[in-house]
């Protein structure tokens, strides 16, 4: 499957109207103002520390080459989550997407996390991606909880795998989704598309 989306996208949230875009360099101060205000539990389970400018810089060159897929849900002229789709196409897991999103604490629990995460989702299975990781801290119970329900599996505990900024260490659970063996299943029962283009 290599559909692609087309952006922007408006969705209705009981946060209200968001609308989804395609992150590119011009929106760079304001996901640097988006990531300073996330707590910085919810910057763990990112493999780099978003929140700093330099960081930020590296992450919109590897979206101007195509590494990576970043979207932006936004509200009211400010960003509330984002969405990243992380693939190496210079590794042996050509096939493998990594998922990372974090959201804004002001609105969690509207449904914002569940409308990006669907929508990164939905970005993967256009890419033909057949299989799908994320991972997260193991007290982040909603956000594995949403996983979950679209079809993610826990398939790894890292211990002591991340190093908070008072020197803390947490574990890391690793979530799997076997997306061509789903869409296979899918095919052979001849049920409709589970994620809607």
């Amino acid at each position: 499957m290599t559909e692609t989306r087309s952006y922007p996208r408006h969705i209705n949230t009981d946060a209200g109207d968001l609308e989804f875009r395609l992150m590119s360099r011009a929106d760079e101060a304001a996901v640097l103002d988006f990531a300073k205000a996330l707590p910085t539990h919810d910057l763990l389970f990112l493999p780099r520390n978003i929140s700093q400018p330099k960081v930020l810089s590296a992450w919109v060159k590897e979206i101007e080459r195509g590494d990576i897929v970043s979207l932006l849900a936004v509200k009211d002229g400010k960003v509330v989550g984002c969405g990243t789709l992380v693939r190496d196409p210079h590794s042996w897991s050509t096939h493998v997407g990594e998922i990372r999103m974090v959201v804004s604490q002001d609105v969690r629990g509207q449904g914002v996390g569940k409308a990006l995460s669907q929508e990164t989702f939905a970005l993967a299975l256009c890419a033909g991606l057949e299989k799908l990781s994320v991972q997260m801290t193991v007290d982040q119970q909603a956000a594995i909880a949403l996983f979950e329900s679209l079809g993610f599996k826990a398939e790894a505990l890292l211990r002591d795998h991340v190093r908070d900024v008072a020197g803390k260490k947490h574990d890391i659970v690793v979530l799997g989704h076997n997306v061509a063996q789903v869409a296979a299943q899918m095919e052979a029962y001849g049920l409709p598309g589970a994620v809607q283009h």
